[in-house]
Order: C-alpha cells, then sequence, then structure tokens
C-alpha cells in the first residue's frame, strides 16, 4: 500500500483549490471557496472547498472528499490511478512498491489493446482490404489528410481478423473481452464486434484511444454501432474530437450530430466541433463542455428529430451555465451536406447568424399555436410568459416581452403581471429546496442518494455524526470513547465504517486528515465523513458533549424489539416499563 509519509507530501504538494481550479470555476467566500458542483446540475452554487481541511462537499448532491476522490470522480479513475495522477501534477513519483492495483492494471491494459486495434483498422483501410470503405470515405469528401488526422479505419467484413491479429501481439482473449473490441459468443468462443464497418476512434483528452465508432457499409446490421462502457470509456462522460477542439482559438464549441459531421467541418477549417456518442447529450458531456467555453452553438440534423434533441440540449446547458446558440441550416438535411453544397465561407455567415437559445425557443413555441385565434394566442402567451420567466437578465426578458406583445397586439403589463406570478410560485419553492439542502444542521445533511439506514435511526445518526466530528477534532479522545462504546456500537453502516477506520488509525498513531482516509473508505463514506467536517455543527467539541452523544448511542442498545416485548413475562415487562421511566426522568 502507499506509505501515509508519501501520501502526506503529496498533499502539501497540491493544494485543493489549485486541482479543483482545472475544472471547476470558484470564487472566495470568506475562508473558503464556492462554484457549481462538476457532479450534478445547478445554477446556484453548493459546491465547496475546504483550504484548511484539504476537501470538498456539495450541499446539494451530497458529494465530498478530498483532492484524491475529486480526481477518482471527475476522470473516472481508480484509487493508484488517482495518486499517480496527482503525483504527476506534483511532479513526483509514486513509490514502486506501493499497492498492486488489479484495476489500474486492467485499464492500462486495455488502453494498449485500443491503441493496437486503432493501429490495425487503420492498416486495413488504406490497404486492399479497405479500398472499397477508402472509396466510399472520398465520395463522402473527405481527404486523405484529413483520415489520417481522425485515424480514421476499416474492420474487415469477418468474424475474427482483429481477435487474430490481437492475439498475435500477446494478448488474452479475457483482456480482449473486458476491451469490449470484441464479445464471447454462447457457444464460448470470442469474435470481433465491428466487422464490415468504417471506424471513428474515440480519442480522451489524454490522446489515448478509449472506444470505437462503427458505421455500416451496407444495410447490414445498425447504421452507427459504437463501443459499450468500458473500464477506461463512458459513454455519457465523453465526446469525440474534444481533444482537437479543446486546443481551439474560436470563442466557442459547436455541437453537431454525428461523427461525419464534426470531421466535415473540421475539414473545412472549424476546429471546435464537437459530437456525442451515439447518445443524446447527457449532463455529464455538458458540464465537460462547459469547462471549455462559455458558448455553445447546437448544429444538429434539421429534421425533426435533430429539432427535438436541440431543445432537450438548450435545457441541459442552462442547467450547467453554458449560453445556446442554435444554428439553422437552410437547403440542406445536416452540416456535411450544406458544407458539400455551400463551402466553408457560407458556413461562416450561417454561424455569424445564427439565433440564440431564446428565439429558437419562442419559435418552437410559436408553431405549435395558431395565433390568428384567440384560444391560440391565450395558449401562446402562457407558454411565452413560462419561458421569459426563466430569463435572468431583465433587459433581454424586456425586449422580447415588447417586441412579441406589439406583435400580437396586447398589454406588455398583461404579460409581465403573469411572469411575475410564475417567478414568485418558482421562488418560494426554491426557497423551501436550500432550506433542506443546506441546512447546517448535521441531521440534514444533503445527499443524493437514499439512506434509509439513517433515516430509520436518525436520532442515533446524529449522534454517531456528532462523535465522529469530536473524535477528528481531538484524537486523544479516542481511548476514552473505546472505554465507552465499541465502534460495533454503531447502528447505521456507513458512521460505523468510519468511525472504525479513524479508531484504528488513531490507535496504530496514523493520520486521520481527509486525504489520508481516502484509500480506505467507500464512497458514500467519504461523503458522509465530508459532509460532517464542512458542517461543523459542535461548538463546544469536549468529554462532556462526547458522553452525552455516547449516552445517546447507548439508549439504541438497551431498546427492545416489539418481538421481545411480546415475549416478555409479567415482572420483566414491568421492570422494563420502570426502565424507561428512569431514563426519561
Amino acid at each position: 500500500m502507499i506509505p501515509d509519509s508519501f501520501i502526506q507530501d503529496l498533499k502539501a504538494s497540491c493544494d485543493i483549490e489549485d486541482i479543483v481550479s482545472g475544472y471547476v470555476k470558484l470564487t472566495r467566500k470568506g475562508k473558503n471557496l464556492v462554484g457549481l458542483c462538476p457532479f450534478h446540475s445547478e445554477k446556484t452554487g453548493s459546491f465547496y472547498i475546504y483550504p484548511n481541511t484539504q476537501s470538498f462537499y456539495c450541499f446539494g448532491c451530497g458529494a465530498g472528499g478530498d483532492t484524491i476522490t475529486f480526481l477518482r470522480r471527475i476522470e473516472n479513475l481508480e484509487y493508484i490511478e488517482a495518486v499517480k495522477l496527482l503525483a504527476q501534477k506534483a511532479g513526483v513519483q509514486v513509490p514502486e512498491d506501493s499497492m498492486d492495483d488489479s484495476g489500474a492494471r486492467l485499464k492500462a491494459r486495455t488502453l494498449e489493446i485500443n491503441r493496437e486495434t486503432a493501429r490495425f483498422y487503420h492498416q486495413c483501410l488504406v490497404s486492399d482490404v479497405g479500398k472499397d470503405a477508402y472509396r466510399y470515405l472520398i465520395e463522402r469528401g473527405r481527404t486523405p489528410k484529413i483520415i489520417t488526422r481522425f485515424g480514421l479505419g476499416y474492420a474487415p467484413d469477418d468474424w475474427n481478423s482483429l481477435v487474430n491479429h490481437l492475439k498475435s501481439k500477446g494478448f488474452r482473449e479475457e483482456e480482449m473481452e473486458a476491451s469490449g473490441i470484441c464479445v464471447r459468443s454462447k457457444k464460448g468462443g470470442l469474435y470481433d464486434r465491428f466487422r464490415g464497418r468504417v471506424i471513428f476512434p474515440i480519442i480522451d483528452l489524454r490522446g489515448n484511444v478509449v472506444a470505437f465508432g462503427g458505421r455500416a457499409m451496407g444495410d447490414k446490421g445498425p447504421k452507427y454501432l459504437n463501443s459499450s462502457d468500458t473500464p477506461v470509456f463512458k459513454k455519457s462522460k465523453n465526446l469525440f474530437a474534444l481533444n482537437f477542439a479543446k486546443a481551439s482559438k474560436a470563442p466557442n464549441l459547436i455541437l453537431a450530430e454525428g461523427y461525419m459531421d464534426v470531421i466535415a467541418i473540421h475539414q473545412a477549417g472549424f476546429d471546435n466541433a464537437v459530437a456525442t456518442l451515439g447518445t443524446s447529450l447527457t449532463e455529464e458531456q455538458a458540464r465537460i463542455i462547459a469547462q471549455y467555453t462559455d458558448t455553445i452553438i447546437i448544429a444538429y440534423d434539421s429534421d425533426n428529430a435533430g429539432q427535438a434533441a436541440t431543445k432537450r440540449a438548450i435545457n441541459i446547458f442552462s442547467e450547467v451555465g453554458v449560453k445556446v446558440n442554435v444554428l439553422t441550416i437552410p437547403d440542406a438535411k445536416d452540416p456535411d451536406e450544406y458544407l458539400k453544397k455551400f463551402g466553408p465561407e457560407r458556413f461562416q455567415m450561417l454561424l455569424e447568424g445564427c439565433t440564440n437559445a431564446l428565439e429558437f425557443e419562442i419559435a418552437k413555441i410559436r408553431n405549435k399555436y395558431d395565433v390568428s385565434t384567440a384560444d391560440g394566442k391565450v395558449s401562446f402567451l402562457k407558454d411565452f410568459a413560462r419561458l421569459l420567466a426563466d430569463i435572468r437578465n431583465p433587459l433581454e426578458r424586456e425586449v422580447y416581452l415588447t417586441k412579441t406583445a406589439e406583435e400580437l397586439g396586447v398589454a406588455p403589463a398583461a404579460i409581465t403581471a403573469q411572469i411575475n406570478s410564475i417567478q414568485k410560485g418558482r421562488k418560494n419553492a426554491q426557497a423551501k429546496k436550500e432550506k433542506n439542502d443546506t441546512s447546517i444542521y448535521i441531521g440534514d445533511i444533503a445527499s443524493g442518494r437514499k439512506d434509509m439506514d439513517r433515516k430509520r435511526n436518525l436520532k442515533y445518526a446524529v449522534a454517531e455524526e456528532h462523535i465522529i466530528e469530536i473524535l477528528m477534532k481531538n484524537p486523544d479522545y479516542v481511548p476514552h470513547f473505546i472505554k465507552q462504546c465499541a465502534p460495533s456500537e454503531f447502528v447505521t453502516e456507513v458512521n460505523r465504517e468510519i468511525v472504525t477506520l479513524l479508531c484504528d488509525r488513531i490507535q496504530t498513531h496514523r493520520s486521520v486528515e481527509p486525504m489520508a482516509l481516502s484509500a480506505d473508505l467507500s464512497e458514500e463514506a467519504m461523503d458522509r465523513l465530508s459532509g460532517i467536517l464542512a458542517s461543523e455543527t459542535i461548538q463546544r467539541a469536549d468529554r462532556t458533549q462526547l458522553d452525552e452523544y455516547i449516552r445517546i448511542l447507548k439508549e439504541h442498545g438497551q431498546q427492545r424489539s416489539e418481538q421481545e416485548i411480546r415475549d416478555m413475562d409479567p415482572d420483566e415487562y414491568l421492570r422494563y416499563v420502570e426502565s424507561l421511566k428512569a431514563r426519561k426522568s
């Protein structure tokens, strides 16, 4: 295992503020820092950084931990991988005899398989085997230069050409199967996942090939086939071509629907285009985009499906604070077709003239109703008011309100009254939610997960969390605590996990700072501990307080179940009742 001394040195070299600020825009709030949580969608920052404990906690979703925990979550890493990444940022080397992590080894091996697979597919494309696929790409307007730049390839139309190639390179069948590039049949044999398809390698921000997309050459099978989730790839957390677009000098990013559109846009000289991976835009992808730009141009297909996807994407981007512009593509179904017909200069004009999200939404609402009728006008204005109620900029709201009121011949004051009513209702609902979410009382610590164990035993869970807080602040109290209460007496499982580790580390004279604990605590336990530290509810963390919480906790052990009470003889029952009276008094 990694020595505590190394973790402490690493902590001293990497301030949590410096690490987190690379992913989240932070502002100072007293001695702490706050920003929008990267792990859930929110408009008001509830994600706090605590420099004094080198920890973070989100009062909105309950995520918490230290620097290593943060890197594990945001980069989807195993513990040892996060330590290595942090060490890399600090310019130090992780001890060679540290933790032997099988998960990290599997990820490393999967990346090797993917890299070799990408080479194999590209070699197939530029050989006689892939001549039809190469001709297809050229006919679609792709140049040899862009084919090479994106590492495009071809999967031969047979069952095991890749399997045999990878075996010749020394890879085991179990590794190939884990990579998702090969599939195990019902009879036990291994076969190629992609066959007879043009291949699009998916490359992460570090330059690793993490997955593949494949387009069918004919009508056999689905048009597009994508890698499933693997140890190195999650569809919802990756974007095609972001490895190129992140370095663009453009002030925004372009979000297109598919691989071909993105490649066409890049070939035309716009290096800021990305795409989702065979799925609709996810909140995780939107938050990733928010790390690289404040403005996104949605360039989805002009068909009904594309327009529906645009509306959904607008809603998601609004949750993460990214401004949205919508590209209208006339006389073409997608950017690829438009560029072929009209060229880069006209496409640039489209980009410069694209409408903002609000104008797009107004147009969509307008198309729903016949505003020449009274009923249609009323229905439109109700939806219009709800839309404007979301606009924070009063000047922007006034411009569109006045313009629409004039067009429809209605009094602006009527629309304003409707907007005010909607906003008031939303404000009251939000205030109630925030009161629940950000309560400083430890019993109301926010959590994005349902913790029924804690809910069922709230009184004792609160006492447990106070005990944990006191022991964290006063490690020398541990012997006193153990004399009165064993960690096994904790009622809730998560708190029991925390206090057991605390007692063990304190008794063996090891650090109990958050960064030292993250290797041994579960994600849920780390969240809970971070919430306890963030709340700081105890003003007087002395032995008297500790004894009081221990007393409350021990009440649980004195309680009897309904079945036990029913099984008592009369004398035993009377003694039990008297004991309850004594405790109450």
